[in-house]
């Protein structure tokens, strides 16, 4: 580790990284004397891989690389703290093939249903801003969605939903006849509309249908009731969901470059890697046709309308970032409350969900995400380590892929027993000041 310690010495004014770029253009002389420049474009702190290319990571590097060649994935980024400060941020393979560029800590990768936990997390915030309870109602004349187009239901049991029942599974719905948030043809049909479909459209389709159990008996996993949470946090904050988590949650945090990404190649978004699919796998319908077929990871899959139960795109490191600021623990500072929290990390009962993340077990919780051409995974253990691996690939593994990803990188941190003590966090406040 020493040599790292001469070489931030050394590169720690020179290297980029800078928390705000400025566009360039020509000269102010050019547009006369009334010309304003360009406001800065803010974007997250982007720390190089190269700072973790060290012997001591061998295991880490080793297993990683193993992994993306036995599952025939194209690339990963991965992130590491240890006692609230970030020690290991790196990229593996290609975020890009066929352009030859390699991935860096800094790339940006669909989380899919990791967004949930960004969303629970909104909604806390809404709860401690006292704008908003976990038992107010959902629908009805009391509830919070109160108008068009959630003012007409099939089931009148709908207005007995919770906040806190959309957060922990147990709103009601199963995907007994498939997830509503991935059969766009079927809710087009249903509501006699042309495609494509938004997320109000799939919420009203589903209104119109009864619930298969009473909510707040058991949780079953549901991609709507997130899906929902998003309309919940536009109503009380007045602002759009995206905009309302950034400046509540993301740019506190000095992150910048997480965002709703997009469905198509075309919407690939600055920085951000390219998806792939197993070499077996097969041409889906286009979300917003009914004739085109596509990759189910270009076109397949509506990204932006998953939203709050699946659309963000985000760096491990700033992933890592957001995880270090709701874990409970004192360094770094949450940005939620301790009660909070505790509130997401304590099922009101056994057979309830957390809120937001996916397994919580003594002090180790874990969130997983997976869309076709993409797997995430961030977990905060018990001992003081917290990662997140996002990798640019999927397999049909399905819930297993993420235990043998988790599986792998803990075996990779117990096996290196030499940890850096600086904090690549600091470093890049550093080049900043």
């Amino acid at each position: 580790m020493k040599r790292h310690k001469i070489v931030f010495l050394i590169l720690a004014g020179l290297l980029s990284g800078l928390a705000t770029k400025y566009i360039t253009g020509p000269s102010i002389q050019s547009f006369g004397t009334d010309f304003t420049p360009p406001e800065p474009v803010a974007s997250s702190l982007r720390i190089s891989g190269f700072f973790s290319d060290d012997p001591a990571f061998d295991q880490i590097d080793y297993s990683v690389k193993r992994f993306l060649d036995y599952n025939e994935m194209a690339g990963a980024s991965v992130a590491i703290a240890k006692d609230g400060e970030m020690v290991f941020s790196k990229g593996y393979g290609w975020a890009d093939k066929e352009n030859r560029i390699r991935t860096e800590p800094y790339h940006l990768f669909r989380i899919a249903s990791v967004s949930k936990l960004i969303t629970a997390a909104g909604i806390m915030k809404l709860v401690e801003q006292g704008k908003l309870n976990l038992d107010d109602h959902v629908f009805g004349p009391d509830g919070i969605l109160n108008d068009y187009p959630f003012d007409a239901y099939a089931d009148k049991t709908v207005e007995e939903i919770k906040i806190i029942h959309l957060l922990n599974h147990s709103g009601g719905w199963t995907n007994r006849w498939g997830d509503p948030m991935f059969i766009p043809q079927v809710v087009a049909r249903g509501l006699n509309k042309e495609l494509p479909v938004d997320r109000k459209d799939i919420i009203r389709f589903m209104l119109g249908k009864r619930l298969h159990f009473k909510p707040g008996t058991r949780s079953s996993y549901s991609n709507l009731g997130y899906a929902i949470l998003g309309e919940v946090i536009e109503k009380v904050s007045g602002d759009d969901y995206e905009s309302f988590i950034k400046t509540n949650l993301l740019y506190p945090l000095g992150i910048f470059d997480m965002r709703i990404g997009g469905s198509y190649l075309a919407d690939r978004a600055e920085l951000e890697v390219k998806y792939y699919e197993p070499s077996d796998t097969y041409l889906v319908k286009d979300h917003s046709s009914n004739e085109k077929m596509v990759p189910r990871c270009y076109g397949g899959n509506d990204i932006k309308t998953l939203g709050p139960a699946g659309g963000w795109i985000a760096s491990s490191t700033d992933l890592l970032r957001f995880m270090l600021a709701i874990d409970g623990m004192n360094i770094p500072e949450d940005i939620l409350t301790k009660e909070s929290v505790e509130i997401m990390t304590s099922p009101e009962k056994p057979y309830l969900d957390p809120l937001g993340w996916r397994g919580v077990k003594s002090h180790s919780w874990y969130r997983t995400g997976t869309l076709a051409g993409t797997s995430a995974l961030m977990v905060r253990r018990d001992d003081g380590f917290s990662y997140v691996i996002l990798l640019n690939g999927s397999t049909w593994k399905g819930p297993m892929l993420a235990t043998d990803i988790r599986r792998m990188m803990d075996r990779a941190i117990n096996r290196t027993p030499d940890w850096p003590r600086y904090n690549l966090f600091d470093l890049a406040s550093n080049w900043n000041e």
